[in-house]
């Protein structure tokens, strides 16, 4: 069993994230394989002091590819599970995003 502190790997910053942040209230983590929302939830209210009004679960499934001579599949990038976290009307937004653009 992870602790509160095991569930959030790190924040992911992408364009879309960036957009997400700075516009709809969303953030972007990515969590352990054994994180469910209510475990994402209360990580996010404890650390973050926050209140979260939604958490949506993503499984992105890994990047395969094939070598080039003998045409076997290789993974370039192992999959991950991604939360995307709402949070609720006059929430402050996260410090961790403050320095994104």
């Amino acid at each position: 069993m992870t602790t509160l502190y095991d569930v959030l790997v790190r924040p992911l910053v992408t364009e879309k994230s960036n957009y997400q942040s700075s516009r709809l209230k969303q953030y972007s983590f990515v969590v352990t394989e054994e994180a469910t929302r209510i475990m994402v939830k209360d990580a996010i209210e404890t650390l973050f002091d926050v209140n979260v009004a939604r958490v949506n679960i993503i499984n992105a499934p890994a990047k395969r590819g094939r070598r080039a001579k003998s045409r076997r599949l290789l993974v370039r990038r192992p999959s991950f599970k991604k939360a995307i976290v709402t949070l609720a009307e006059g929430s402050k937004p996260l410090e961790i995003f403050e320095g994104v653009q």
